[in-house]
């Protein structure tokens, strides 16, 4: 079940993010297709898999992108979603470690962009009809706390947080 969405203004989720500022990426994984998922600060198991594999653990923070995201170096972009998959891990171990040294929304319809502490930034970028597909969650204690665009506008959403195990 989904709970009501409430807008957010733009100053809003300036302070709602501030303390994502200054944590690690703790983890990155893939989704499906070229969906990417970066764990930010201190990790927690998710539990196991049906197939005894281990699911990906979540960080305080999570940044997903669902597809249509870029990292750009100082001069040229590293690689994006469209990219050679090869490409791709070896530019995310480059992210894994750095921190978080801004971040802010851009565009008509909000983007993110992430700015790590080692000059690359992450961006998302939707390049299909709806919303930019990126959502931004915090966890606090049992609940978590995310941020996403619906109907082209900032909203955020507050559930229990799910213990899997």
């Amino acid at each position: 079940m989904m709970d009501a969405a409430s807008r957010i203004a733009d100053p809003d989720f300036i302070s709602f993010t501030s303390s994502l500022i200054g944590l690690p990426v703790s983890h990155i994984w893939r989704g499906i297709g070229s969906a990417i998922f970066l764990e930010f600060g201190e990790l927690r198991s998710n539990g196991i898999r049906r197939d005894g594999s281990e699911r990906n653990p979540s960080g305080q923070w999570t940044l997903a992108v669902e597809w249509s995201w870029r990292i750009e170096g100082k001069r040229l972009i590293w690689c994006g979603s469209w990219s050679d998959q090869k490409l791709w891990p070896r530019t995310f171990a480059c992210l894994l470690g750095a921190n978080v040294k801004g971040l802010s929304l851009y565009g008509r319809l909000p983007e993110i962009s992430l700015h790590l502490s080692n000059g690359l930034h992450l961006l998302s970028m939707m390049t299909a009809e709806g919303d930019p597909e990126w959502g931004l969650t915090q966890r606090i204690g049992g609940n978590s706390v995310s941020i996403s665009v619906r109907a082209g506008r900032l909203v955020t959403n507050t559930r229990p947080t799910l213990l899997r195990k």
